[in-house]
């Protein structure tokens, strides 16, 4: 039965409603990803997800909200005073931007305490982390995560990544681009979206992408393009694997995060890459039919059957 581990920041989200109301729920990418596995993934699997959390009432019922849905937080601390980053979607049809408000928020304190976060990590069959998880981090705390992840997958931990390029949140294009490079460099499995590529490296398609992902030495990696196809490089081959038609696209939020836990899902059920990139797209293309960035487990388990 799988150990699996998510680190990052599971923020406040507020959503439309589509009544011209606003929705309170919780969310951040590498939490989504691994909401998305948890919803496919048997419920005798141990996820947890790993970070920082506050005492306030907004920390309270987010914790209560993981315990409703079966998510743990291993030894993740607890901090006096904490309180989580708060962010607000705002559509144009079905495409979504963000507002956030995060500077304090207490998921930057995630890697100060060296001992829970190894045991936070330890015996784990798949950790999974973000460039936004690196991003959140002080200098000095995105090293110690970084230590804590070799360290891992020198234990016997597969180790996946998604860059997810945020640029409001690095100090410089160049700060990013040395801890991109370090965190594919410790990954298993890297999942990158082209337009964060293109805007970090400047590379010219999504084979581009692939390429200089497998020149780094990254043995698999998927680059998501948005509905276009999507680049599979493992076992030395690069694939082309085309999107699922979208039905009714009403919100792209959460769409490559809900992808990325589709994907991560199946390669543990020991699915081959190409396969579980097209049972990833089918995930994304639920995903998009719903409001806010998770995808109800209901909507998740049927498409096991579907």
């Amino acid at each position: 039965m799988p150990s699996v581990a998510a680190i990052g920041e599971c923020m406040v989200e507020f959503a439309p409603d589509g009544q011209g109301g606003w929705r309170m729920g919780f969310a951040g990418d590498s939490f989504n990803t691994l909401w998305t596995m948890r919803g496919l993934l048997s419920d005798a699997d141990t996820l947890d997800y790993v970070s920082a959390f506050g005492d306030d009432e907004f920390s309270r019922q987010q914790l209560a909200f993981f315990r409703a849905h079966g998510v743990g937080i291993a030894a993740s601390p607890h901090v006096a005073g904490g309180r989580p980053g708060l962010y607000a979607i705002t559509l144009k049809g079905a495409e979504r931007s963000f507002t956030y408000w995060r500077s304090d928020s207490v998921a930057r304190q995630l890697a100060d305490d060296s001992a829970a976060l190894a045991q936070s990590l330890a015996g784990r069959d798949l950790i999974y982390f973000s460039g936004i998880s690196l991003a959140i981090l002080p200098k000095p705390a995105r090293n110690a995560l970084m230590t804590a992840l070799t360290k891992a997958r020198l234990a016997g931990s597969l180790v996946a990544f998604d860059p997810n390029y945020r640029p409001r949140l690095w100090p410089s294009a160049d700060e990013a681009k040395e801890a991109m490079k370090a965190a594919a460099g410790i990954a298993d499995i890297v999942l990158p979206t082209f337009d964060d590529e293109r805007q970090l490296f400047g590379d010219a398609d999504p084979q581009a992408t692939a390429r200089r992902l497998a020149d780094l030495g990254v043995g698999e990696c998927v680059v998501k393009n948005g509905p276009m196809p999507a680049i599979v490089y493992a076992n030395g081959n690069f694939e082309v694997v085309a999107a699922v038609a979208e039905a009714q696209a009403v919100d792209t939020s959460g769409a490559g995060d809900a992808f990325n836990g589709a994907y991560l899902a199946a390669r543990l059920w020991r699915q081959e890459p190409v396969t579980a990139a097209r049972f990833a797209h089918r995930i994304a293309a639920l995903a998009i039919e719903v409001r806010g960035a998770l995808t109800p487990f209901e909507k998740l388990k049927a498409a096991l059957t579907a």
